[in-house]
């Protein structure tokens, strides 16, 4: 069995990514959520789903990078960046809907072949990517 290291729990309610809200139970993260235009929606104030992965996606892969480099001997520069873009697909099966990612790292003072490299380590090493490249069961739960 997998070692839990840590669980995040969060709740959306209200309709979700239509107009709703989601929030962790530690109160750190609350957001209203609207649908974005592209998609149909108003585009409201809210965020939405894709731009919170991004956030969670470049922040995990950064880290990742970080690790990463320390693994080959080296220290990754502090002002190392990565952006996630998230796009929101419909899936070749039309059963459903797909979460298509694109990272951009950029590292001062490295070459573009050193940042490959080094983004090629992390790709292997980051939950995220883990998450996306390889079929994961996730457990459904009914409460009623």
């Amino acid at each position: 069995m997998t070692k839990i290291l840590y669980t995040a729990h969060g709740t959306a309610t209200h309709g979700g990514r239509g107009n709703g809200e989601a929030r962790t139970d530690d109160g750190k993260v609350a957001v209203k959520l609207s649908v974005p235009k592209a998609m149909g929606g108003d585009d409201g104030p809210g965020t939405n789903p894709e731009q919170l992965f991004s956030l969670g996606y470049s922040a995990c892969f950064l880290g990742a990078m970080v690790n990463a480099a320390r693994r080959q001997g080296k220290t990754l520069p502090e002002g190392a960046e990565v952006s996630a873009d998230v796009s929101f697909a419909d899936r070749e099966d039309k059963v459903g809907f797909a979460i298509v990612p694109v990272l951009t790292a950029r590292v001062p003072g490295w070459s573009k072949a050193d940042i490959e490299a080094n983004m090629k380590l992390a790709h292997d090493i980051c939950p995220y990517s883990n998450l996306i490249r390889f079929a994961h069961e996730v457990e459904l739960r009914a409460e009623g």
